[in-house]
């Protein structure tokens, strides 16, 4: 079966095809898929305007689609479900991208699903080869969000430890808004880091020793503007590079003990992550030399797949209907979620 999958929960436009083997031993695989970010249009702002997203949306879904249907070779009638992101996210932007799958299911005679975001996340390495084993420990860096699940299954997750207050890309992109670097920060920040010594500024690991998997990055953040308002009005260049390598070491140093500690607790041997952070170069690099030195492995989405995007959103979907999970919806009603807490979609007790 061939699943779309539309995502437009914040500032992406994303569409994506995949076909669904007929059971769980065949996993999805993915013919095409195009995304539009709305990255320039909202740095005038420096963030997101959630009612220019709910519009650029509008005009970039349809688009999109017949760009995705010519790259996989297929026709409307080749689509035998359409998924879409029901939550969390920007309430206006998710009901664009939801009545378009809905409409467009219905035009076709076909069943409509809808998505949780993060669920999309958390499965995206199934787009990558090698593709991971369950069980395994997710470290999920998306947006707004930071959290360990220990992952025993397709629907199957248990909520290890979150942030309590700004999330790692929270952490990025304020930090990179405080020196001055414009939006998107966070990569920009680590594009600065990369010129600078992290060994220049000393700036907290918080709760790195607290004993449990929880985050915590708004100390951080205020310890940065401490750094950057010592600098001066005319701060040198190299101590910018400096501060943004430092601030990078720091939440890379958070991102990667308390990982290494969800796998210790929980015995799992190994590591997905997933989310925008995930596609940072130091902590791929950290990750990737920490867990190899524990005998254990690490899977990443594809870098063009970190991001927001419809390919995630279509697999979620066809591993849900592999795996018996999913009631696609024939009736042409829907609803987004604007907040929705993964741990609903869980069918185990943490």
């Amino acid at each position: 079966m061939k699943v779309l999958g539309i995502e437009s929960s914040c500032d992406e436009t994303g569409v994506a095809l995949v076909e669904a083997g007929g059971d769980a031993s065949t996993p999805p695989r993915l013919l095409a898929e195009a995304l539009h970010t709305q990255a320039a249009m909202h740095a005038d702002y420096g963030g997101v305007v959630p009612e220019l997203a709910s519009r650029d949306h509008i005009r970039r879904v349809l688009p999109l689609l017949e760009r995705v249907l010519a790259d996989a070779g297929a026709a409307p009638a080749d689509i035998g479900l359409v998924a879409y992101t029901r939550g969390p996210g920007l309430a206006g932007a998710l009901l664009v991208g939801a009545g378009v799958a809905v409409a467009l299911a219905a035009a076709l005679g076909r069943p409509a699903l809808g998505v949780h975001h993060l669920e999309g996340h958390l499965l995206s390495p199934f787009l990558a080869s090698p593709t991971p084993a369950f069980p395994f420990v997710a470290l999920l860096v998306s947006g707004g969000h930071t959290q360990l699940m220990h992952v025993a299954g397709v629907g199957r997750y248990e909520l290890l430890g979150e942030t309590i207050d700004d999330a790692a890309g929270e952490a990025f992109d304020k930090s990179a808004k405080l020196l001055g670097l414009g939006y998107p920060g966070g990569p920009a920040l680590a594009r600065l880091a990369e010129r600078g010594d992290a060994a220049a500024f000393k700036l907290p690991r918080p709760l790195l020793h607290s004993g449990d998997l929880d985050f915590s990055f708004a100390g951080l953040k205020t310890a940065v503007l401490t750094q950057h308002r010592k600098l001066g009005a005319a701060p040198d260049a190299q101590a910018l590079a400096d501060l943004a390598a430092a601030t990078q070491e720091a939440i890379v140093d958070v991102l990667v003990a308390k990982s290494l500690r969800a796998l210790e607790a929980t015995g799992a041997s190994t590591l997905v992550v997933a989310g925008g952070v995930g596609a940072n170069r130091r902590l791929r690099q950290r990750l990737d030399a920490a867990v190899a030195r524990r005998g254990a492995a690490v899977h990443y989405p594809p870098l063009a797949l970190c991001t927001d995007n419809g390919a995630m959103i279509a697999l979620a979907a066809a591993l849900r209907l592999q795996h018996g999970l999913a009631v696609p919806q024939t009736d042409g009603a829907f609803d987004v979620r604007p907040r929705w807490p993964l741990a609903e979609l869980s069918i185990t007790t943490p």
